[in-house]
């Protein structure tokens, strides 16, 4: 039987720390959208289609198969039965998943394989539809947000540890027009599922955000 934890919120909330601190502390599978899309980028890659041949693409998702398993403590990821973890983080993947992320009728049928890589798994996903269009039955459904200053400052810190030049304002800047483009979008718009927790972070550690959602999982899970 499935359990499913849907996490949704705004950039720089803090949900994809989160759910990797979730999925290992109590053994959730991670259904990472991220690494979906750059699993069609490599296939798209290995079939030698190119950009420009979108049916090919779409069609593409039809032929492949894309799992995701938790391995000895691990988030492993398959294409076609084989562990492509590592390869799909490589240039050649990165340069071509902006692209057909943006594609509509890609995210369309990865959703459809999103929910079949759920069926009789207890999993966790993040993003900013999980909750409202991805799993709208999920079991758990929580919404962590902040101030726009706050998650601006968070990012900040996360660039300078990147080594990543980008003033404070510029962030906060960005973190501002990025929040209005996801809740504007046509399709996956950011939005707080009626039945969602809300988890006001603003005031919290990484560590106080993950033990109130872990608290709320382990009350539904019955623990």
């Amino acid at each position: 039987m499935s359990f499913i934890v849907a996490i949704d919120g705004p950039a720089g909330s803090g949900k994809g720390t989160i759910t990797e601190i979730l999925s290992k502390e109590l053994g959730l599978v991670n259904i990472g959208s991220g690494s979906a899309y750059r699993c069609v980028a490599l296939a798209t890659i290995k079939a030698g289609i190119k950009l420009k041949e979108k049916e090919k693409i779409i069609d593409l998702l039809d032929k492949i198969k894309i799992e995701f398993k938790m391995e000895d403590g691990k988030d492993i990821v398959y294409l076609d039965g084989e562990d492509v973890s590592s390869r799909i983080r490589e240039n050649d993947v990165a340069k071509i998943v902006s692209p057909i992320s943006s594609i509509k009728e890609v995210r369309f049928k990865l959703n459809d394989i999103f929910r079949k890589c759920a069926e009789g798994k207890k999993v966790i996903m993040e993003g900013r539809d999980i909750g409202t269009y991805v799993f709208p039955n999920a079991d758990v459904k929580l919404y962590f947000d902040a101030t726009p200053e706050e998650r601006a400052r968070r990012r900040f810190e996360q660039n300078k540890q990147s080594g990543i030049e980008m003033s404070y304002e510029d962030v906060l800047a960005n973190i501002i027009a990025r929040d209005k483009n996801d809740m504007e979008k046509e399709i996956g718009a950011l939005k707080q599922a009626d039945d969602a927790v809300y988890i006001e972070s603003t005031n919290m550690s990484i560590e106080e955000q993950a033990e109130v959602a872990k608290k709320i999982i382990l009350e539904k899970l019955g623990k």
